[in-house]
């Protein structure tokens, strides 16, 4: 799927984490294509900064911000940045998250609460300081879940509850905000992004090969979930945890 031709976003503002690289990056090009006026942000500020300028190279409005995610007090500004750029804060995409691996005998206090602060936490934060602005125009919000939610990898324990837990979340705040806000998580698979650079061609083809379709996502795919969940094309549906794993959730295959 592509964005020719579809204006979904037009007259709208996104504020997107997260997004300097990868799947984050990959949905602040898509929104904007489709009109959205994207606020990149990731607690790597030059990263964020290169990906607006990528977008305003090709006819884009972006803007961006150095945020992280785990600071409430940054939330509040960047939410601030938004009003006082275009006056409102129409879709919140929620991006972030580190998985490290470790089994629970092995992982020590900081990197089991850091993965759950980045990774969970940060969705309460986000979602706490952007309602407001998102109840006055009837907003979205999508998350980015993962594969993990669902599906048992060893030595991941941390990541996997951070991420189920995003899906309760997701469906509590579907629920508590009803018709104001809606609220969607979108469950990545194994997506090709700079974390396998350096991955031998022999490992990607085996690691695609364990999806049905044969291959690794990419970014651009996740964004193409994403835009949907965030546009009225999903209107009428909230509370909503989707697979986007190229059938990995539903094959047998090791």
């Amino acid at each position: 799927m592509t964005s020719a031709g579809l204006s979904r976003f037009t007259g709208r503002t996104a504020l997107l984490t997260a997004a300097a690289s990868g799947i984050g990056a990959a949905t602040a090009h898509r929104l904007a294509a489709e009109g959205a006026l994207a606020l990149v942000t990731d607690v790597d500020g030059e990263g964020a900064r290169r990906v607006a300028e990528e977008i305003r190279a090709k006819g884009g409005q972006a803007q961006d911000r150095r945020l992280d995610v785990t600071s409430p007090g940054e939330w509040d500004e960047a939410i601030q940045h938004a009003r006082s750029w275009t006056g409102r804060l129409d879709v919140l995409h929620l991006n972030a998250g580190r998985n490290l691996y470790g089994a629970a005998h092995e992982l020590d206090d900081k990197s089991w609460h850091h993965q759950l602060r980045l990774c969970l936490d940060s969705v309460f934060y986000g979602v706490r300081a952007a309602v407001p602005q998102l109840q006055a125009v009837r907003g979205a919000v999508v998350v980015t879940s993962s594969i993990h939610a669902a599906l048992g990898f060893k030595g991941y324990p941390a990541y996997a509850a951070a991420k189920a837990g995003v899906g309760g979340l997701v469906r509590q705040l579907a629920v508590e905000y009803g018709g104001q806000v809606r609220f969607n998580a979108v469950l990545p698979g194994s997506v090709f992004t700079a974390l396998w650079a350096d991955t031998p061609p022999e490992q990607l083809a085996e690691a695609g090969a364990r999806a049905p379709v044969g291959r690794l996502g990419m970014p651009e795919d996740i964004a193409a979930a994403v835009a949907y969940f965030a546009s009225d094309d999903s209107s009428f549906v909230t509370g909503q945890s989707l697979l986007v794993d190229g059938g990995r959730g539903i094959s047998a295959q090791e």
